[in-house]
């Protein structure tokens, strides 16, 4: 497996860099299918942040720590990996079980933030950041568990089924929600 590790304001040391192929070796076990791994080291604040990411077949796993030491940063981003891969193993192995879905091809989806431009006059809106990326076909429970895998807030996708555009999200009270988008 591949592993790309990016240091920010932070010396590329051989030690950091065996450190973090040593904990994806240890993820890696958990995962039939383990293709590239992301690693994004820096230094903010005194604090020492870790990300790891595997993309495991059609699935992201995504680990984030910080910590006032970045071994200790590594090990627990990578340790948040293991512990979503326990938690989902059973559905991930009832996934792999499954008959596969046609394949069809993903649809390209943009994702903009935007700022709220204070005016006297009148308030407008101006674009921060913006994301273009492609939102794979995929049933809701693989999506579900996709959220989960990311631990992100939500998660876009195209529904297998009907091809539409979906969104799961975590809702405040820890369940998750779901938006579907059909054409008019």
């Amino acid at each position: 497996m591949q592993v790309n590790i990016t240091f920010r304001h932070l010396d590329p040391t051989e030690a950091l860099k065996a450190h973090v192929r040593d904990r994806v070796e240890r993820v890696q076990k958990y995962i039939d299918r383990p293709t590239e791994a992301y690693a994004v080291l820096h230094l903010e604040n005194l604090k020492h942040h870790a990300e790891l990411t595997v993309k495991a077949g059609r699935f992201l796993l995504r680990g984030t720590a910080k910590t006032g030491d970045m071994y200790a940063s590594i090990d627990a981003a990578a340790d948040k990996i293991e512990r979503q891969l326990k938690k989902h193993k059973e559905k991930l192995q009832n996934h792999k079980a499954a008959p596969a879905a046609p394949e069809q091809p993903p649809v390209d989806v943009r994702h903009d933030v935007l700022g709220i431009l204070e005016d006297s006059s009148r308030p407008s809106h101006k674009v921060i950041k913006s994301t273009e990326f492609q939102a794979k076909p995929m049933s809701l429970d693989e999506a579900i568990l996709q959220l989960d895998l990311l631990d992100a807030h939500f998660y876009v996708f195209q529904n297998a089924e009907d091809r539409s555009i979906n969104v799961v999200y975590r809702r405040d009270d820890g369940n998750v929600g779901l938006i579907e988008a059909h054409p008019a």
